[in-house]
């Protein structure tokens, strides 16, 4: 069965093509579009992915695409909006001010810079008028209530209109590709539980799903066994993760769709015990298995908190919270539905700090983050259970599911840019040689990977020797990151570089997960390893990518680390690279040292070094 999976159009839409719940190709529009985060029907993308297989449209048996329609959403939006009323009505959170004040009184002197911030105990003041808005709309007991009622209202009606507006956009782009009568829709988190669970080789498995919004739910539980899912439990919206860390998100100046890995890793520089309180006390978790927040879409809170706190602690509080909550959900129904294996799909578990933690809960032997867990993921997710052949599925072992290029199309990029090509024999020792000495080496190279995270043949790599490249490497990229680059490690190397890797190593291969790091692994490789002593690795096995790997191999003999530093290939607010055109452009305008393009090593003539 031939399945054309649409991810979500709002944001970030994707097109994947699956037969027989095997994914053939997967791609987001916005790496042919080159609009970061690109929204609207996905033409480019389809017609790359028709094109892959060799496949018309007529010949797709259906199209997937993971939401009820307009009308659909509507009634759940509805729905959750009145459960939500009643539960803010019994709800009596205790009063904030006294827990606020006590909170300002944990607040720590600092003195050690913060890279990104202008002070240490910066905090994101506003003036007079809008920060006492922000204590009457945030906390006050009547304006608070009055200002959520009003956000919720405005939420529901600008949702409802999106699903109305992105309905007719999706009809009349199947329309034109005579796919329209070929639509299969269902409700949103379905399709987050599938992915992850078909894509993880577990017989058995806990299948959690958390994010903002996905037809009246913000997460799931479902149980996966024997190539079948059974939901459990819906996590009701609006009380959301998702939610809840995209208001600390915009208030601390970030895009909430797009930053919220900013918070994960500026989180680590505060001290969550100053505000975590103050956040639990909103939280009501009398019911095992579930959770609900007070006030979770009124931004005004957070709004405040940024405004009287250092951004520092409000980001590691938000952090410690989120992982508080969701180790919380995940445990309960580990403990009641017996199951050793969790997986995950969803936005939230793009959180790797989240996920570590998970993976240490009491119980769990296997853990598995499906790749793409947004909702890019999505349509993957629904043509892969529509076209599930009913049996426990293999372990996915990669997602270089994008398009690729031949050495002809490679040298003509190189070429139109007036650029010199060389072609080492030893390529791999070649490369690893410049990398040792220092040299920046953007690689292109194979089929583009599926998902958020560049998995070394869309990535730029350099050596881990040296801390300080977080700092001027992002500027030269056009960036501000408060978590440093990812490592890509040797797979034989894991357990030498980073502590308690069993059971999540397979998930480390898509870069889903943070680990502790072992003396070793900060000794040899510094620029890799967060303030807070974590990594976020890329394990690389030679049958999944033999280039990429022998280049870390002859690395490793030249300097003793299995590890080099894998930063995504792209500019600031672009998307990753796509084709070999989109490389030379990237690699010229960040002023990389080096482009290992297939066979082909070309010197930038305008290197910063």
């Amino acid at each position: 069965m031939i399945v054309l999976g649409l991810s979500p159009l709002d944001k970030d839409s994707h097109a994947s093509l699956v037969v027989d719940g095997r994914a053939l190709f997967a791609a987001g529009e916005e790496r042919f579009s080159r609009v970061k985060q690109q929204a609207g029907f996905p033409a480019r993308a389809i017609e790359a992915a028709l094109e892959f297989a060799g496949v018309r449209a007529a010949d797709v048996d259906a199209v997937a695409y993971p939401f009820l329609d307009a009308e659909g959403e509507r009634a759940a939006i509805e729905r959750a909006f009145t459960q939500d009323a009643a539960f803010e009505d019994a709800f009596e959170p205790p009063p904030l001010e006294p827990l606020l004040a006590q909170a300002l009184a944990r607040v720590p002197e600092r003195r050690e810079p913060i890279h990104g911030l202008s002070e240490p105990n910066f905090r994101m003041r506003k003036g007079a008028a809008k920060e006492q808005f922000y204590r009457l709309a945030g906390t006050g007991p009547r304006a608070s209530r009055f200002a959520a009622r009003r956000i919720a209202k405005d939420w529901a009606a600008r949702a409802i209109a999106d699903h109305q507006h992105w309905e007719r956009e999706l009809d009349a782009g199947l329309e034109r590709l005579g796919l329209r009568g070929k639509l299969k829709r269902s409700e949103h988190h379905l399709s987050h539980a599938a992915n992850a669970y078909y894509a993880s080789g577990f017989e058995r498995a806990l299948v959690v799903t958390l994010d903002g919004y996905g037809t009246g739910l913000a997460g799931s539980v479902s149980l996966g066994e024997g190539g079948r899912l059974e939901r459990l439990h819906g996590q009701r919206f609006p009380h959301s993760l998702g939610s809840f860390y995209e208001m600390v998100t915009s208030s601390l100046g970030f895009k909430p769709d797009r930053h919220a890995g900013k918070i994960v890793g500026l989180a680590a520089y505060g001290d969550p015990r100053v505000l975590s309180e103050v956040l639990l006390s909103r939280v009501d978790r009398s019911q095992p298995g579930e959770f609900a927040i007070y006030q979770n879409l009124n931004v005004h809170l957070s709004r405040r908190l940024a405004a009287e706190f250092p951004v520092v602690d409000v980001a590691a509080a938000y952090q410690h919270v989120l992982e508080r909550l969701a180790c919380g959900y995940v445990g309960e129904w580990m403990k009641r539905t017996g199951a050793r294996h969790v997986v995950l799909s969803g936005g939230v578990t793009a959180n790797v700090k989240m996920n570590q933690r998970i993976h240490e809960l009491e119980g769990v032997e296997g853990l598995f983050v499906y790749p793409n867990m947004g909702d890019g993921g999505c349509g993957t997710g629904l043509a892969m259970h529509l076209s599930w052949p009913g049996r426990v599925g293999a372990t996915l072992e990669h997602v270089y599911l994008g398009p690729g290029f031949d050495e002809a199309q490679m040298k003509a990029a190189i070429d139109e840019a007036g650029l010199r090509a060389e072609r080492p024999a030893e390529f791999a020792a070649f490369v690893a040689r410049k990398l040792h000495e220092g040299v920046v080496v953007a690689r292109f190279d194979g089929r583009m990977e599926y998902g958020p995270r560049a998995l070394g043949n869309r990535s730029i790599l350099y050596h881990g020797r040296e801390p300080k490249v977080n700092q001027w490497l992002n500027q030269r990229l056009g960036r501000t990151e408060f978590m440093p680059f990812a490592p890509v490690t040797l797979w034989e190397a894991a357990s030498k570089c980073y502590e308690r890797v069993g059971g999540a190593a397979h998930a480390a291969e898509f870069m889903t997960v943070t680990f502790d790091c072992t003396d070793f692994m900060k000794r040899t490789c510094p620029a890799a390893v967060h303030v807070d002593g974590t990594a976020r690795p890329q394990l690389i096995r030679r049958e999944v990518n033999p280039g990429y790997y022998d280049i870390l191999k002859e690395h490793e003999k030249l300097s003793g680390s299995p590890s080099l530093i894998n930063t995504s290939f792209n500019m600031h607010e672009e998307p990753i690279v796509c084709s070999p055109r989109d490389a030379v452009r990237a690699f010229l305008d960040g002023r990389i040292d080096a482009l290992a393009m297939g066979p082909f090593y070309v010197t930038n003539p305008n290197a910063a070094r």
